[in-house]
């Protein structure tokens, strides 16, 4: 390991950094710093940062204040398993021209992340982040799928079944020229499926591809807008509500119910797979295919599937439990790899499996298996897009390598490398393009 230290006393540096953290002398008028001033960034010796197991991997962390290098800091760093604690490697440095280095490497499959954090007296500096990709296809599921997984999930697809959709469409004004919106639900188990449907004003019967659009974590309305735009697009599209809710209500009726009774709905009864929040949303999931399907307008053969984050995930659910599902995009997906823990790695959100004394609750554990996207990926043959950040701290490259590894058929993925748990412009538009191509190349074949 290479760490580069000045050779200034340390006591001197100290009071360096107090006077760097009170002032900024700007066209010599005094002005207080912001922690939008400071910038920590990590980055790896490799434009693209792919490696094999046993290579090392060289991370450069460097300090700036509005862009220029501070002389004067402490630098504590760690490099980690994608953030598995303890690290495999943690030190303190002082930057030399702004800059310390740091190197270490991983002899398996994964991700090698470095964590850089600045003290400044007074201050909040931004944490800084980088991650190496080492031989991330062959990242591997940490447990097989339970062995009546398909048992449950076909018992669970009967009692829907037996359901009757009931389908109610309200129509609502819509935010498009020349696209048709509506309210609609149905009956579901428990709670109702709850979303907006829209599609092109005066399509005929039999002539629109359809779009499942899933909601990323929170509690609120269905997007009307995003439905209206995915119709605009020519499809028959339905965002529906994760939670079975009214559509439209004031703000304040959603947030009162996200610090109340749905706060952190994802963590409640996690012990068992029949109390499982996810197991009425995957319900719900299913119903908004079934109720897309009944529409006359679906064109019966094309059938997409895309969220971003707990929205990911359920894109994948959606694939491996409904084979109309042709094509599915997952962004930044959560709900990948629950188990992750027996392997060494970090759980995927919502991490549903409580550690006591460092072991992993046995009851949950279970549990999450029959929830697990890397077990609907491996089920489905439908054609597959992602996107992963390589520094998504909620939803861990690691976890979403997993899942998208156990896809068989035709695939695609988009690294962002140095991107968190955001979906940047550039990777929506990535996935809306996929869509689109995907949507042309059967046209173009003839379907």
């Amino acid at each position: 390991m290479n760490l580069i230290f000045n050779k200034m006393n340390y006591f001197n540096k100290l009071l360096a950094i107090l006077a760097i953290g009170l002032f900024a002398f700007v066209g010599g008028h005094a002005k207080p710093l912001k922690p939008s001033d400071y910038a920590v960034t990590v980055s790896t010796d490799r434009k693209e940062p792919f490696y094999h197991q046993g290579e090392t991997v060289t991370f450069t962390i460097r300090f700036t204040c509005k862009g220029e290098p501070v002389q004067v800091a402490k630098v504590k760093w760690e490099i980690s398993k994608d953030g598995v604690e303890p690290p495999l490697q943690q030190g303190v440095g002082i930057p030399e021209n702004g800059v310390v280095t740091v190197s270490g490497k991983l002899d398996e499959p994964g991700f090698l992340q470095c964590r850089a954090d600045v003290s400044i007296p007074g201050e909040s500096i931004p944490t800084g982040r980088a991650a190496a990709a080492i031989d991330q296809s062959e990242i591997k599921p940490s447990l097989p799928p339970p062995d009546d997984f398909n048992a449950f999930w076909d018992d669970q697809k009967k009692k829907l079944a037996a359901i009757p959709l009931n389908i109610k469409l309200t129509p609502v004004k819509s935010p498009v020229v020349g696209v048709e919106v509506f309210d609609v639900q149905a009956d579901c188990i428990g709670k109702p499926m709850s979303g907006y449907l829209a599609r092109p004003a005066g399509a005929v019967a039999s002539s629109l591809p359809a779009i499942v659009l899933c909601h990323g974590a929170g509690v609120a309305s269905s997007r009307l807008s995003v439905a209206a735009e995915w119709a605009k697009e020519g499809f028959l599209s339905l965002d529906f509500n994760a939670h079975g809710l009214p559509n439209g209500q004031p703000p304040e009726f959603y947030s009162n119910l996200y610090k109340g009774e749905l706060e952190k709905y994802y963590l409640k009864n996690p012990e068992s797979r029949d109390t499982i929040f996810f197991l009425g949303l995957y319900t719900r999931l299913m119903r908004a295919i079934d109720v897309l399907a009944s529409q006359p307008e679906w064109d019966g053969k094309i059938l997409v599937a895309n969220g971003r984050s707990q929205g990911g995930g359920q894109s994948i659910a959606a694939a491996g439990l409904d084979p109309r599902v042709t094509y599915f995009a997952a962004q930044i997906p959560a709900m990948c790899d629950h188990t992750g823990v027996i392997a060494g790695r970090i759980n995927g959100w919502p991490k549903l499996v409580p550690m006591t004394d460092g072991k992993p609750d046995e009851k949950s554990l279970q549990a999450a298996r029959y929830f697990d996207g890397v077990n609907f990926a491996a089920r489905t043959k439908a054609p597959a897009f992602f996107t992963v950040g390589f520094i998504d701290v909620s939803c861990p490259p690691s976890s979403v390598y997993a899942a998208y590894n156990a896809i068989s058929g035709k695939k695609d993925i988009v690294n962002n490398f140095q991107s968190g748990h955001i979906s940047t412009p550039e990777a929506d538009n990535a996935v809306k393009a996929a869509i689109l191509d995907y949507l042309k190349s059967l046209k173009n074949i003839g379907r």
